[in-house]
């Protein structure tokens, strides 16, 4: 993101313009479009002469619906949706420095010139920085109430193909004691002979032994 400093110049169409100027030489998106308008602008020139090229893309400030905010990139290439996507990730970051500055005083509860002692207060402040965040990630992420998402998900499991076949035998056994009325020693002969004609490999599949009545 880049301030609107009134001495800071952008080259556009051969001219220099501050950003408040740029964003009025633009062409604005109708409506309540989120992104205003972007453009290609040279920022500046290499050793070897070239200019550098960005491109300054124009966001509505979602807090003031009047105002705008400007995200630059020297990646002219990338859409403008990209880069507001882009910066929004980046933005954790800033978020990230700004809390272990303000509230958990990075660099300022301990001063020194020992190399060991600034990583121990460094690490020591990412820590409690961590902490926090794990905290509010518990309290607020529907996710993190231990074992209740899984078990939700073992209640909707579907049942096994192979549970489905034992199922559907069982149904048989109970229709041909019906409809046929066969005494418990005929029926167990029929079902030794139907399943002695099943493979090994598919009994062993469906947890069934050769000789189960």
């Amino acid at each position: 993101m880049v301030k609107a400093m009134p001495k800071i110049f952008y080259l556009y169409q051969g001219k220099k313009f501050n950003l408040k100027e740029l964003y009025s030489q633009v062409k604005k998106r109708r409506g309540k479009a989120k992104i205003l308008a972007s453009v290609i602008v040279d920022i500046g020139s290499q050793k070897e002469g070239w200019n550098v090229p960005a491109k300054v893309v124009f966001v509505r400030d979602r807090n003031r619906s009047k105002q705008w905010l400007a995200l630059l990139t020297t990646d002219i290439d990338l859409a403008d949706e990209e880069v507001v996507r882009i910066y929004s990730k980046r933005w954790d970051i800033e978020v990230f420095f700004k809390m272990s500055k303000t509230y958990l005083k990075l660099a300022k509860e301990f001063q020194g010139r020992s190399y060991d002692q600034l990583v121990g207060h460094t690490t020591i402040v990412f820590m409690r920085y961590i902490m926090l965040m794990l905290e509010a990630r518990e309290q607020s992420d529907s996710k993190t109430l231990g074992n209740l998402f899984f078990l939700y998900c073992e209640e909707l499991k579907d049942i096994s193909f192979a549970e489905a076949i034992l199922i559907f035998l069982d149904i048989l056994k109970e229709a041909l004691k019906k409809e046929l009325m066969l005494t418990d020693k005929a029926f167990r002969k029929i079902y030794a002979s139907f399943i002695g004609k099943i493979p090994a490999v598919y009994l062993n599949l469906l947890g069934i032994q050769g000789c189960e009545s």
